[in-house]
């Protein structure tokens, strides 16, 4: 519990580092008016008003995402933190409880996925969710600045560049982008396997495979190693809209 209470100030000093830079940036740019009476009224709104209580810690966060997901299997979505005087507040900075690198497949945005809404969570996506040095900036930024600690990396069923990788294999010719994005999944296709057997496998071992690659980079490793941060892998199935871990 300590542990927890120790990685919540560590979070609540970086939103209120980001509060005020926000609040700079909008004074600066004068934007402020366009959301109300000013700019220093939606920043005083800030943490407290600006939408429902964060999850403290990496178990909490993954519960929040969960309940967001069965609300959105059972079509019963609440579509929080959407309201006016949320994104009045938000002009004062943002506090995402959670990273999402998911794929680019538009079958799969993470803020529907998971019932959330402005401010909830910090979402980077790249098919098949392959790592570049862009991807991981954007990653570290979201735990190192704005204090998040959750990732999850979030597969899909029937992933279209799982599936250009797998194919590529067979002789199949891509284009020098989408070959790049091939080349980097390729690793996690497992040979002994046919057809769609293959591509579906494929699917969860890049998962593994990102999942583990993130949780080795140092400055997150150390944020793992004191309990302030998770990494999860997960699975979203497109037949069943359900999102499981991918263990």
């Amino acid at each position: 519990m300590s542990v927890d209470r120790d990685c919540e100030s560590e979070v609540v000093l970086a939103r209120r580092r980001m509060v005020r830079a926000g609040l700079s940036g909008a004074l600066a740019l004068g934007v402020g008016p366009a959301f109300g009476p000013s700019a220093a009224s939606g920043a005083r709104a800030g943490e407290a008003a600006v939408r429902r209580p964060r999850p403290a810690g990496p178990r909490q966060a993954w519960g929040e995402l969960g309940a967001g997901n069965r609300r959105w299997r059972m079509f019963h979505e609440s579509h929080p933190d959407r309201a006016g005087h949320v994104r009045r507040a938000l002009v004062g900075g943002q506090h995402p409880f959670a990273v999402v690198l998911g794929c680019v497949d538009s079958r799969v945005p993470p803020e529907l996925v998971f019932d959330q809404g402005l401010g909830d969570l910090l979402t980077v996506r790249s098919a098949g969710e392959v790592l570049d040095e862009a991807v991981l900036g954007s990653i570290a930024y979201g735990v190192l600045e704005l204090g998040v600690p959750l990732i999850v990396v979030l597969g899909h069923q029937g992933c279209g560049a799982v599936a250009a990788a797998v194919h590529a294999e067979a002789g199949g010719a891509l284009p020098a982008h989408i070959r790049y994005l091939a080349d980097r999944i390729r690793p996690a296709i497992d040979h002994r396997l046919r057809g769609d057997a293959r591509i579906d496998a494929a699917v969860a071992e890049n998962v593994r495979r990102v999942r583990a690659r993130l949780a080795a980079e140092p400055d997150l490793a150390a944020r793992v190693a004191d309990g302030c941060l998770a990494v999860v892998g997960a699975r979203y199935e497109l037949t069943s809209q359900l999102v499981r871990k991918v263990p």
